[in-house]
């Protein structure tokens, strides 16, 4: 520490967030300056709600330092104590502003200077440091005020699903809006009722090109009847082409990308998750290979467009040159000012991963097109049709496009899709059809969402910022509320329950207006045009009375009824959906009298099964004796399989394994008194002792019987170079490579 003290002395200090940022920006500067990095945030709002925002005092939020932050914030204060001024350069958005200022209060700086940059570059930065400010008091009091809303908001709805639905939920101010979306497109999926049609196609080729293209009727049947006589009509004829309809149409390239559309393209074509394609954005940002990429504005700069005009000219040629300006959709764009593009459209990305690559060439790709001339198309539509029959059928087509000049497509050749090819043909030549099919078919419910597709309603319905987007996402997910297969949001069980308990008692607050308006508020407070404690005031008096007044609400003991055919398999009554960790289930309408149940499907839930032991923890000679209900040991399924508990759960939680299905054989080394048995959890399976919670030794891989010839400790299954290495972390035998 003396040593880096002694470098700093005299020296401006300059602190950022990432250290990866860091290195490049020390490097920038030169050796008058010393770049620290504040590794994200410093502080933030404590767990506990009740400590976290004194509202008495005007919603004052109470910051704690952020663990594991504590050596940082040590380390910046004696260098900025040596340091001849101090220099805050976090992002340019409302988080880096508010990192900026929670640094200044804990280092106790006074009017300290603030830099921002919206790309990593040596000229970029140095032109940046020339043209210092102050904290931007609006936008930091705008961050506060998000992060103190979604508490309030948070703490409080959970709370109450707490009470009235089941513990361990959650709400928020912008995840529910999000979820209720889901659900909303989900009950229109149920209610869709489909309806029957079939679809008539024909091969055909010409004389002149024998290769086939498929025909397919402009009218689809809504009975197999009709189906049936165009088929028949369409085998006994002869076929001519009675008409061709062609059209030139122009595609005008989009605009660079913004937060959002990146995130959307990037699950598009890349298969990227909003968050995964946030974490590589920000490494090719710290990296200096593009500009900052959280953004609602697809601005380029004088400086950008001449620099992507010269890449044109000189890889594609003039005639594809068209500068373009971009306007931001956004009624107030708030975050940085440009759009993300790279630093320099003329420079060969380099030290840079597979996927980092990809991503980076598509903001190249999607930068430079946005500056090139239309794409020109020419579209087709040819229309067949019987001959020789006086009998009418409906015409068959076929189309299709070809690219006649590639304008913008030339640099973004994937943005063209798959064309149908169609041979040229003219009007009255005669076709060879064979193979007419009718295949039936059904009308489909609308389509779920996928994460850009959900992306893209949130931005149209103004709910959430670029700096949301991927951690509603990572949310949803992490609650619970939704599963992905493929790239299809499905709302889960219990992501159903929760929307549809605040719909049903909070609309107002998950509704799109409602959401809407509150992010146009909080961009007033950036801009300096509303206050903080007037805004936090006017929602969140009505939203506690609100709260208070649902306090006797019946608490959420069911789902609905199921369906008829399935009844109580104890004593035959009608059931309901319940909710429970594992998912929904249904059980019997009379519970708690009967325990009758099935699982979602149908199938039958078996009831616990007495093992003939009683519980170790409340019977009559167990350590916490029960005399008037003494529990015995059942065996019960659960998510991971089969385990065996207390008959009295939960007032009684021991839980013992099966250790006939799960037994290893080897003896616990830590209690002596039970064996090592696997069980399965959250992230797959895991040995732990059987006399868990008494003994709670637990090893990650199956041990393997022997002991560890260096601590005594078991040995577990290890890899093909390693066999089987130590189960202590601290052991030199853990790890015989490293060691």
């Amino acid at each position: 520490m003396m040593a880096t003290l002694k470098n700093a002395t005299g020296k401006t200090l300059v602190i950022v967030e990432s250290p990866a940022k860091a290195k490049t920006i020390e490097k920038y500067l030169g050796k008058d300056y010393i770049v620290r990095a504040s590794v994200g945030h410093v502080r933030d709002l404590p767990k506990s709600n009740k400590k976290a925002i004194d509202i008495n005092a005007g919603f004052k939020p109470h910051y704690e330092i952020s663990k594991g932050k504590h050596k940082v914030i040590a380390e910046l204060e004696s260098l900025a104590n040596e340091a001849k001024e101090v220099i805050l350069a976090t992002d340019p958005d409302r988080e880096g502003e508010a990192i900026a200022w929670h640094l200044s209060e804990l280092l106790e700086l006074k009017d300290p200077k603030r830099v921002v940059y919206q790309e990593i570059t040596k000229e970029a930065v140095q032109e940046a440091f020339k043209h210092p400010r102050t904290i931007d008091q609006h936008m930091r009091q705008a961050q506060e005020a998000r992060r103190v809303l979604d508490r309030l908001v948070g703490y409080d709805l959970s709370g109450l699903i707490w009470q009235k639905v089941r513990y361990g939920l959650s709400a928020g101010r912008v995840q529910s809006p999000a979820l209720r979306i889901l659900m909303e497109r989900e009950r229109e999926i149920r209610a869709f009722v489909p309806e029957d049609f079939w679809v008539l196609t024909a091969d055909a080729s010409t004389s002149a090109n024998p290769e086939k293209f498929t025909l397919t009727c402009v009218e689809n049947p809504k009975t197999q009847s009709k189906a049936d006589e165009i088929v028949n009509l369409g085998k006994k004829h002869n076929w001519v082409v009675t008409n061709i309809k062609e059209s030139e149409t122009k595609r005008v390239p989009r605009a660079p990308f913004t937060t959002s559309t990146l995130q959307q393209t990037a699950s598009t074509r890349l298969g990227y998750s909003p968050s995964n394609t946030m974490r590589i954005a920000q490494k090719l940002y710290e990296k200096g290979l593009i500009t900052y990429m959280r953004t609602d504005s697809p601005t380029l700069s004088k400086q950008a467009q001449a620099q992507a005009l010269a890449v044109i000219d000189s890889e594609f040629g003039k005639e594809f040159v068209q500068p373009r300006n971009f306007k931001s959709k956004s009624k107030s764009a708030q975050e940085a000012h440009e759009a993300i593009r790279p630093s320099n459209l003329g420079k060969k990305i380099a030290g840079a991963t597979a996927e980092q690559q990809k991503l980076y060439k598509l903001i190249w790709a999607r930068t430079v097109a946005s500056q090139m001339t239309d794409a020109h198309v020419k579209r087709m539509k040819v229309l067949a049709n019987i001959t020789d029959s006086q009998e009418q059928i409906p015409d068959f087509a076929v189309r299709g496009s070809r690219v006649i000049f590639d304008g913008w497509l030339k640099a973004d050749p994937t943005a063209k899709g798959e064309e149908v090819q169609v041979p040229a043909v003219s009007k009255g030549d005669a076709l060879d059809v064979n193979n007419v099919e009718a295949e039936g078919k059904q009308t489909q419910p609308p389509n779920r969402y996928t994460e850009a597709g959900l992306i893209k309603e949130l931005e149209k319905r103004g709910i959430g910022r670029p700096s949301t987007y991927a951690s509603i996402m990572k949310t949803l997910n992490d609650r619970g509320y939704v599963s992905k297969e493929g790239k299809t949001l499905m709302p889960t069980d219990t992501g159903d329950v929760v929307s549809s308990f605040l719909e049903d008692h909070f609309n107002k607050y998950i509704s799109d207006t409602f959401t809407a308006e509150m992010e146009s508020e909080l961009d007033e407070i950036a801009e300096g045009k509303r206050e903080y404690v007037k805004t936090l005031t006017e929602f969140y008096t009505p939203f506690t009375k609100d709260i208070d007044s649902k306090a006797n609400i019946p608490k959420v003991t069911n789902m609905g009824d199921t369906p008829e055919e399935f009844k109580c398999p104890e004593c035959g009554s009608n059931m309901v959906y319940k909710l429970s960790k594992g998912g929904k289930f249904m059980s019997c309408s009379k519970f708690p009298e009967c325990n009758g149940a099935r699982k979602a499907d149908g199938s039958i839930i078996e009831p616990p099964k007495e093992i003939g032991e009683e519980c170790p923890k409340c019977g009559e000679s167990g350590e916490k004796p029960n005399k008037k209900s003494p529990g015995k040991l059942v065996q019960r399924e659960g998510r991971f399989g089969l385990f065996i508990s207390c008959s009295n759960y939960p007032k009684c939680k021991y839980i013992k394994q099966d250790a006939l299905l799960n037994s290893t054989g080897v003896e616990c080394t830590e209690c002596s008194n039970g064996e090592m048995i696997e069980r399965h959890g959250r992230f797959g399976p895991f040995y732990s002792c059987s006399n868990y919670p008494d003994c709670k030794h637990i090893i990650k891989t199956r041990p393997t019987g022997n002991h560890c010839p260096m601590c005594g400790k078991l040995m577990m299954e290890g890899t093909k170079t390693i066999p089987e290495r130590c189960s202590d972390k601290t052991c030199p035998n853990h790890n015989p490579h490293k060691s």
